[in-house]
């Protein structure tokens, strides 16, 4: 496939994550609530996660803001779910270091994330890309769970 069609497939996952997001909302049972801004951009978002014994049962957000922090929400929502809280921070990990621009080394299926990997061209775009995973790692760390 060609880089132009890459490009062009990876904007409609975006945008389509955009538009039709993934996960949109609140739980009400959540054992996690994290709210958090990007002030440069003016991108929100509200994110609650349900952990129980230690695994993501179910995630997620609602917000405003930008394309990419939004589909970045709705996709990292989505491959969280079912995943062990250190599953789901290596994930964070990874995707931090995508959005870097660094090789990614580990033999991991991202799935649609793989689409945000375009953002690390654009400096002033990373913050909104990685603001739903920042939410998640502040949410985890402060509650201490997975320790």
């Amino acid at each position: 496939m060609s880089f132009n069609n890459l490009d062009t497939l990876y904007r409609q996952v975006i945008m389509d994550h955009y538009k039709n997001p993934r996960n949109k909302g609140s739980l009400d049972d959540s054992s996690l609530t994290i709210d958090m801004n990007n002030p440069t951009c003016g991108d929100r978002i509200h994110l609650t996660l349900k952990v129980e014994d230690g695994v993501v049962q179910d995630a997620k957000f609602d917000g405003e803001g930008c394309s990419i922090s939004m589909a970045s929400a709705s996709m990292m929502t989505q491959v969280v779910k079912g995943k062990d809280i250190d599953t789901a921070l290596k994930l964070s990990s990874i995707f931090s270091d995508m959005m870097q621009g660094k090789e990614l080394s580990e033999d991991v299926d991202l799935g649609d994330i793989e689409a945000l990997q375009g953002v690390a061209k654009f400096p002033a775009r990373i913050k909104c890309a990685t603001l739903p995973w920042k939410a998640m790692e502040k949410g985890v760390n402060e509650e201490n769970i997975g320790e």
